[in-house]
C-alpha cells in the first residue's frame, strides 16, 4: 500500500510519499531530483546504525554516491553547534548549490538538516526522510527548520521547503516506545483540530495503532499529512490558518523550555500542552467539559503525560516562570499571548490575550500536584 500526496505551492510544489517497505526504492524515487551524482545524508548516531546502510545501498544502485553527517541524537544537540558541524562537512567537502542534503531521522534531524540547507550557499535542495512517528505525521510536511536558543525551542530558522518527503512506515518498527508514542499526540492534535472522525477512529483504535497495525496507521498518517499539506498550501509562513497546527505548543514549548531541552519529548509537552489548552477553553466557555474530557481521557489511553513538570525544589514549576517562557513564544504578537484552543472535537480557533488567572488555573489543572 502506497499512497502519494502534492503540497501545492506552485514551482515549490513537492510529493509525499507514504507506504511501506519504501528504503528499499529510495534510488528510484530520488534519482529524478539529485543532480549531481552525490548527496550528503545528514541523520544521528540513533538512527545511522538502523538506516544508513540501508539508505546508501539504495542510493548506490542507481549511481548517487552519499556522505553522511552523523550528529549527537537529542533535542539538546539541536543547536549551533550541530549546525555547524554541517556547514563544517559541506565546505571541506566543496559540496556545490545544486547538491542535494538527505535528512534521515526524526523532528531533530529534520529540523537542523533543513536549516542547514536553507542557509548554505543561500539554499540547496534537500529531501526528508522521517523515521519516527512525531516526523512523519507533522515536523517533515511544511517546510519549517531551525534550532533552538536556551531562552525558547525553534526561535532561529527558516520557511524552507523540501523537494520530496518519503515516508516509510517499517522504521516505526525500531521506534523506543516513548518515542512513538510522542508522535500520537500530535496525530489526536490533526483530530482535534480539524477532523473529528479521526478522533473518533482513534478513540476506536488505540490499541490496534499502539500495536502498529500497518494499513490502519499508514491510513492515519496520509490523513494527517493530507490536512497539513492543505493548510500549508493555503497558509505558509503561518499568517492565519496555519496558527491552528500549533495547538498545545505555546504550552508545551514553555514545558521543552522549563526542562532545558533534557527530560520532555517534544510529543509528550504537547500532549500536556493540549489538556491546558483544552481546560483554557473550558474555562473561557468556548469548549464543552464533555470534550475537555474525551481529549484528556484519549491523551492517557496512549500513554502520554496528562501533568506538567515539577520544580526539584517547591511542588510545581512557578507560574511566573511559565509566563516568563510563553512570553518569548512565536506567537506572541505585539505583546500579547495567542493559544490555539479547541472549540470541541474537530474545530479550534485562536484566541488572543485570555485573562492570566486563566492562564494559570490551566496550567494549575494539570500540576504534578494533581498526578
Amino acid at each position: 500500500m502506497e499512497h502519494r500526496l502534492s503540497l501545492d505551492l506552485g514551482e515549490r510544489s513537492y510529493d509525499i510519499v507514504i507506504g511501506a517497505s519504501l528504503l528499499p526504492r529510495l534510488g528510484q524515487l530520488l534519482q529524478p531530483l539529485v543532480q549531481q551524482q552525490r548527496v550528503a545524508i545528514v541523520t544521528n548516531t540513533t538512527v545511522a546504525p538502523l538506516y544508513l546502510e540501508r539508505v546508501t545501498q539504495s542510493l548506490q544502485h542507481v549511481g548517487i554516491s552519499s556522505l553522511p553527517i552523523i550528529l549527537t541524537d537529542g533535542e539538546s544537540f539541536k543547536n549551533w553547534h550541530s549546525l555547524n558541524q554541517i556547514f563544517d562537512t559541506l565546505i571541506e567537502q566543496r559540496f556545490e548549490r545544486s547538491t542535494v542534503l538527505i535528512t534521515l531521522g526524526g523532528g531533530v534531524i529534520g529540523d537542523i538538516g533543513g536549516f542547514a540547507a536553507a542557509c548554505f550557499l543561500r539554499g540547496i535542495p534537500f529531501i526528508q526522510i522521517p523515521t519516527t512517528l512525531l516526523s512523519q505525521v507533522d515536523a517533515s510536511v511544511g517546510g519549517k527548520t531551525g534550532i533552538n536558543h536556551p531562552l525558547g525551542k525553534n526561535l532561529i530558522g527558516a520557511f524552507y521547503q523540501p523537494r520530496l518527503v518519503v515516508i516509510d512506515s517499517d522504521t516505526l518498527s525500531t521506534l523506543p516506545r516513548r518515542e512513538l508514542l510522542a508522535g500520537y499526540a500530535e496525530i489526536i492534535k490533526y483530530g482535534i483540530i480539524a477532523d473529528a472522525s479521526l478522533f473518533s477512529l482513534l478513540e476506536a483504535h488505540v490499541e490496534g495503532l499502539l500495536r502498529l497495525d500497518n494499513p490502519l496507521l499508514i491510513d492515519v498518517i496520509h490523513r494527517c499529512c493530507a490536512i497539513k499539506a492543505q493548510v500549508v498550501a493555503a497558509d505558509e509562513r503561518e499568517n492565519g490558518q496555519r496558527a491552528l497546527l500549533n495547538l498545545g505548543h505555546t504550552f508545551g514549548h514553555a514545558i521543552e523550555t522549563l526542562t532545558h531541552y533534557e527530560s520532555w519529548l517534544h510529543g509528550e509537552a504537547v500532549a500536556v500542552g493540549m489538556i491546558m489548552a483544552a481546560e483554557l477553553a473550558s474555562a473561557l466557555q468556548i469548549c464543552a467539559a464533555q470534550d475537555v474530557t474525551r481529549i484528556r481521557t484519549l491523551i492517557r489511553r496512549f500513554g502520554l503525560p496528562i501533568v506538567g513538570p515539577s520544580n526539584p525544589t517547591s511542588s510545581n514549576v512557578s507560574i511566573d516562570a511559565w509566563m516568563d517562557a510563553m512570553s518569548r513564544d512565536k506567537k506572541v504578537e505585539g505583546g500579547q499571548f495567542r493559544f490555539v484552543l479547541p472549540q470541541g472535537i474537530g474545530k479550534a480557533t485562536i484566541y488572543r490575550n485570555p485573562p492570566v488567572s486563566m492562564i494559570a488555573q490551566a496550567i494549575t489543572s494539570c500540576s504534578a500536584k494533581k498526578a
